[in-house]
């Protein structure tokens, strides 16, 4: 987890758990998304995101599942940018289980930033892309 710039703690609830008695798989999104969420704020120094009149808006994403989770447990979701450019970037994630010691589940995400009002794409914001890049350089 240590490639990972941006860690949120989460607690795995018993709700989470299907039929089959492990986590169901749309949740793992809700992981990737807090984690997401948490590395872009962190990123902009706790600013509003759109506060510039631009946002990310997620295009695309996807989970590679590696080990079943059940309840209990503690889990630590990693974030950390692989790619960033024009109106793009890619975001990576890991799930790491506190109880099993290991990662499992790992995924990747599109962002693309627009234009709020318009709703077309748009540049990600210079000091926003400059600091995306300073990071994935720190931690490539």
């Amino acid at each position: 987890m240590a490639i990972y710039p941006s860690h949120v703690e989460v607690p795995l609830q018993w709700g989470e758990m299907d039929a089959l008695q492990h986590v169901n798989n749309a949740v793992y999104f809700r992981y990737f998304e807090s984690a997401r969420i948490a590395h872009l704020r962190r990123l902009r120094l706790g600013a509003d995101l759109a506060a510039d009149g631009v946002g990310p808006v997620l295009a695309s994403i996807n989970c590679r599942f590696r080990f079943p989770l059940t309840y209990p447990d503690s889990l630590i979701v990693g974030s950390r940018f692989l790619s960033a450019g024009g109106d793009r970037a890619e975001l990576g994630n890991a799930v790491y289980s506190r109880r099993h010691h290991r990662i499992v589940a790992e995924g990747q995400a599109l962002l693309v930033w627009i234009n709020v009002a318009t709703g077309r794409k748009a540049p990600i914001p210079d000091l926003l892309l400059a600091a995306i890049q300073q990071e994935m350089n720190a931690h490539p």
